[in-house]
């Protein structure tokens, strides 16, 4: 949680799919040697899966080779999903921090123009008195 609270969890993100890509290609390759001749093979299988572009220039045939692949889809998607939530609340998290900063100058600008006013109000009550159909 602390990465997600220091907003340094994309790099970690980006890792853990990396790294996922490089253990699947080896575990397909070494339970599917037909399908995924070299660990290459496997592992641009697994970028493809995890990234969910299939080609279909690679494809699991095997049982395992297929539930191995529903596991890289399940994954895939789900990283990707966690990836684009964390760019898009830094987009969200930049506006709005831009919109606070402009509402805080505009408070300050109007605060300031109160205040000249109650002077000059001030300066023309002790001039001319106070009016008669002044409110309480």
């Amino acid at each position: 949680m602390v990465a997600v609270q220091n907003r340094r969890v994309f790099p970690y993100l980006v890792a853990v799919t990396a790294l996922t890509g490089v253990v699947t290609g080896m575990v397909a390759h070494l339970i599917d040697r037909k399908d995924f001749p070299t660990f290459g093979v496997g592992v641009w299988w697994a970028i493809v899966t995890l990234g969910t572009v299939g080609y279909g220039d690679v494809v699991p045939h095997t049982a395992w080779g297929r539930v191995l692949g529903s596991v890289v889809i399940v994954s895939g998607v789900t990283f990707l999903s966690f990836l684009i939530a964390i760019v898009t609340s830094l987009f969200i998290d930049a506006n709005r921090e831009a919109q606070e900063a402009e509402l805080r100058a505009r408070h300050d600008e109007l605060l300031g123009l109160l205040r000249t006013l109650d002077t000059r109000l001030e300066a023309l009550e002790q001039r001319d008195g106070p009016r008669s159909d002044a409110r309480p």
